[in-house]
């Protein structure tokens, strides 16, 4: 039934002023502004909505992640931005940066809202050559 529907994901911020500059300025996506809400537009055309929720309460997982080529430059260049990567104990522990050096390598940040993105590697294969 909807097979042949276009579809797209969405989360709230509480605060939609201070989402489009993080995700603008900070990040860099293309945002437009349409009726009070967020399209964060990907460079192969899907986007993402950002709607306003003012009691908005964050999810406690990954809303939004971004597939990078080298997750240390990224994460220095993000750091520089005044982002600060989220420091994880355990079985997804992180190192100093806030990487975790894992398969795929992940690094955890907030944006104003609280919801959690992440920038993450490709998975390299498991097998044996």
């Amino acid at each position: 039934m909807l097979n042949n529907v276009p579809f797209f994901a969405g989360f709230a911020s509480n605060d939609i002023p201070r989402a489009k500059a993080f995700y603008a300025d900070t990040l860099g996506i293309q945002v437009s502004e349409e009726e009070g809400m967020l399209w964060l537009k990907s460079p192969d055309g899907t986007g993402v909505l950002v709607y306003p929720k003012p009691a908005h309460t964050p999810a406690e997982h990954t809303v939004l992640n971004f597939k990078v080529g080298d997750i240390d430059a990224t994460v220095d260049a993000l750091i520089a931005k005044g982002v600060k990567f989220e420091q994880y104990e355990g079985e997804i522990k992180t190192d100093a940066k806030g990487i975790h050096r894992g398969n795929p390598q992940v690094a955890w940040f907030r944006d104003p809202a609280g919801n959690i993105l992440s920038v993450l590697t490709e998975m390299t294969s498991q097998e044996d050559p």
